[in-house]
């Protein structure tokens, strides 16, 4: 079925894929006219990937790209693994409401527009005729399943030549003074006359019916196998040269079909051996020959997938972009609120961006065109883009615009303009590999925002669980700092909390919930309530500690918490303090070294229900600093915890003490990974400034 609706509309390569169980995979079951090499990325793809035969199963509906601008437009990633010029149709497989899969068919770049109505009556006949047949099967017990290599259908030759001619045609060809090969898809040489041969510099029978690469190992080579590649996929003549072993130059012209290359070779007469290449480029990006743009491309669509922000995408593309196509200023705009937006530039003065940051989105513009459409527009000059723009105002000083849609899942999200200080035409190649580009930003810039969403709701519900403002208390100075984690991290679990008991004492606590998400901060937030209502109350630290515990216990969270309470009594000049798995406080009475108060560590709570936390009982005498953390400001991996706990002690020891401020700025100064955070740092500084009583 595959192959007579291949044979029926023209198409030279075509695959079925079906739908796994779990429903979020398809996998390749049978193909035509791929090679193997070509085949093996695309034998699994996800249900959620940008590829038109995952689009066809997600929007059930046929997926149609004209162009490989379009698909560089849609499908980024697709577009930037075949960087050939073909059209594409996929279609689901799906009989009512249940899925089977999809199927692909691709023609050379000549085709049509648009499918013509035979085409389409073709594909339709055969989603109904598939499908039917996989849900029969299904019916019948015995579900179609992809094996685990697809299966290979190769087109039947419309015609077989009878011996005499075949015969003949080998005379012709082996008398003709220049080499033919043919091969098939795979690679392997079905035919090869006496003189290619010779230019090779073996035999025919070293040749015959081996791979070519191995019969001709210097051929193996990115610019050879690109254009063998680009000849099966588009479907298009080409050429390349390349230097044999011995220093000729060969010219290969690559003549394709769907069922395989003949290639042509001839020797390159040169008037001087210095003009020789090593190999005439493949056609490039921006003037680099297509293995070089090609690697640049992938390390910066790896480099994407590390962008956590916005700010970094802007600045990998223009790392990776505009020196490649010797651009000079890049923005990105989106649409928010009924006006485009700047949310990132390299290159442009602040000055030339201010006028349009904020138009309406009815403004006509090149941008606006792009963000409505979809379509990418090029302006090799300025009075290109007066032709089409007659009101349009030169604001940048530049003399050629690239405007590119920021496209994710046929959603558009944005436009990037790339500007150039020399007029630039811009080949189709370029075109295409911009559109591409944009694509892959898109995606990247799509995640980034969210990203930085989320960002901005962790930290502001993380300040709304903390407490805005701790109480006054005469005779106690309290400093508070917390410092979230630098990248990973949503949110974190670190507390602290100042409770007002009288007149003269007061309740401190610090804590940390296990985990670095949502679930954590809200359970942070029952914590610290908990706490507060229960030391309100009056209770001592040790059954504080415990009510709390059971509660996380009927709560029934899978998550763990540390905390330390310690009651302070600025009459008595005593603390009492107790301890769930908690890093110890630190003390520095007034003209002596910080120590660590050794209270008794109960389990974390959470654990045990019958748990027990006692306390300890110490002196808090006027112009002392008691120092209460968390684990972040001094835990580090293959670090000693005591060890590093000591030294935060030492640098306690030598702060200055004129202000509390500075002896906080002092100890996170020193804490371990202050650039680069993997765990949140939460800070409580109490002194003792004079006795109230």
């Amino acid at each position: 079925m595959l192959t007579q609706a291949a044979r029926s509309t023209g198409a030279h390569i075509g695959a079925i894929y079906l739908l796994a169980d779990e429903g979020d995979l398809l996998l390749m079951d049978t193909e035509i006219g791929l090679p193997a090499q070509i085949v093996k990325p695309w034998t699994r793809v996800r249900v959620s990937a940008g590829v038109p035969v995952a689009a066809a199963v997600r929007q059930r509906q046929l997926i149609w790209v004209q162009s490989h601008q379009e698909m560089a437009c849609r499908f980024p990633g697709a577009a930037l693994a075949l960087p050939y010029p073909f059209a594409a149709a996929a279609a689901p497989l799906h009989t009512g409401s249940r899925l089977w899969g999809s199927w692909v068919l691709l023609w050379p770049a000549s085709h049509a527009y648009e499918l013509a109505p035979d085409e389409l009556d073709v594909i339709s006949r055969a989603c109904h005729e598939l499908s039917a047949l996989l849900q029969q099967a299904a019916d019948g017990g015995q579900p179609l399943r992809a094996a685990g290599e697809p299966r290979v259908l190769t087109l039947a030759p419309t015609q077989v030549p009878d011996p005499q001619h075949a015969f003949a045609a080998s005379g012709y060809l082996n008398r003709l003074r220049e080499g033919c090969v043919a091969l098939d898809l795979e690679g392997l040489i079905t035919f090869v006359s006496a003189t290619a041969a010779d230019l090779l510099g073996t035999s025919v029978a070293d040749l015959q019916g081996k791979p070519l690469w191995e019969a001709a190992a210097w051929l193996r080579d990115p610019v050879f196998e690109d254009r063998c590649r680009a000849a099966v996929v588009g479907q298009q003549i080409t050429s390349c040269r390349a230097r044999h072993p011995d220093g000729r130059t060969l010219q290969f012209q690559l003549y394709p079909d769907p069922s395989g290359i003949s290639l042509r070779i001839t020797p390159v007469v040169m008037d001087h051996p210095a003009q020789q290449p090593t190999h005439e480029p493949a056609a490039g990006f921006g003037g680099l020959p297509r293995a070089d743009a090609f690697y640049n491309f992938l390390h910066m669509a790896a480099a994407l997938t590390r962008a956590l922000n916005v700010r970094e995408v802007i600045e990998l593309a223009a790392d990776h972009v505009m020196p490649v196509f010797k651009a000079q200023a890049m923005a990105i705009l989106v649409a928010e609120g009924g006006r485009m937006r700047i949310i990132g530039s390299h290159g442009y003065d602040p000055e030339v961006l201010a006028p349009l940051d904020g138009l309406a989105l009815t403004s006509l513009t090149p941008a606006e065109h792009v963000l409505r459409t979809g379509e990418p527009m090029f302006f090799a000059n300025w009075s290109e883009l007066r032709q089409i723009y007659p009101a349009a105002v030169h604001y940048d000083q530049m003399a050629a615009w690239a405007f590119l849609p920021l496209t994710v899942f046929d959603d558009i999200v944005g436009t990037c303009v790339l500007a150039f200080d020399q007029p630039h035409p811009f080949t189709a190649q370029e075109r295409a590999t911009l559109t591409t580009l944009a694509g892959l930003m898109a995606q990247a810039l799509d995640r980034a925002r969210l990203y930085d969403t989320k960002e901005r709701l962790a930290h502001s519900l993380q300040t709304t669980l903390l407490p805005h403002r701790l109480p006054e208390i005469p005779g106690l100075e309290v400093v508070a700092r917390y410092m979230p984690a630098t990248r990973g991290v949503d949110i974190g679990g670190d507390f602290y909390d100042l409770i007002r008991l009288n007149a003269t004492s007061a309740a401190a606590v610090i804590g940390d919930v296990q985990g670095h998400n949502m679930t954590a901060a809200a359970l942070m937030g029952q914590v610290r309530t908990a706490i507060h209502a229960h030391a309100a109350a009056g209770a001592s630290p040790g059954d504080v500690l415990k009510h709390t515990n059971r509660l996380l216990i009927d709560l029934d969270t899978d998550l763990f918490t540390s905390c330390l309470l310690i009651h302070l009594d600025l009459q008595l000049r005593t603390l009492c303090a107790a301890n769930a798995g908690h890093p110890p406080p630190l003390l520095r009475p007034p003209n002596m070294p910080a120590e660590i108060i050794e209270v008794p560590a109960g389990l974390l709570l959470g654990i045990d229900p019958d748990a027990q936390y006692p306390t300890l009982q110490a002196p808090f005498p006027p112009g002392a600093v008691l120092a209460l953390y968390t684990d972040g400001l001094v835990e580090t991996p293959r670090t000693d915890l005591d060890h590093a706990i000591a030294n935060l002690a030492g640098h306690l020891t030598h702060a200055s003490f004129e202000h509390l401020d500075q002896v906080s700025g002092t100890l996170l100064d020193h804490a371990p990974h202050t650039t680069q955070r993997a765990d949140d740092i939460a800070l409580l500084l109490l002194q003792h400034r004079a006795n109230p009583g």
